[in-house]
């Protein structure tokens, strides 16, 4: 990866199309990235890991009002960690929770899946 990249080239990395980078830009989910002479986005490898953390943040369930606010946390103070790592350790309950009830669900969709094929004696698909 290049020290700048254009929102074309920032969007593929990321996996989204650049509108999406833009309504969330908009909406206050990611930090305005700096722009050039002609006034085009251009993101740093800052700014690109920065949008990671908050891919990953969303991609767990963290609603997108959440993740303004982290955004806003790190605008508005670099180094103000204690409010983003209490906002992050929420989070990963949340997320530890929900891996448990996917647990959960996977071993009841097993179960099934098991009583199925005994029901075919066996022979059905696995």
């Amino acid at each position: 990866m290049s020290d700048r990249m254009s929102i074309g080239d920032a969007a593929r990395h990321l996996g989204l199309e650049p509108d999406t980078l833009r309504y969330y830009e908009r909406k206050g989910i990611v930090p305005t990235p700096t722009k050039d002479s002609a006034g085009h986005r251009v993101y740093t490898e800052t700014q690109l890991h920065l949008l990671e953390v908050l891919l990953h943040l969303k991609s767990t369930g963290m609603p997108l009002v959440k993740i303004a606010a982290f955004t806003r946390l790190v605008a508005s103070d670099p180094d103000g960690v204690p409010e983003r790592l209490d906002l992050l350790r929420d989070h990963r309950e949340q997320v530890i929770q929900e891996i448990e009830s996917w647990q959960h669900s996977m071993r009841v969709i097993n179960r099934k899946i098991e009583d199925y094929n005994q029901r075919l004696g066996g022979h059905g698909p696995q």
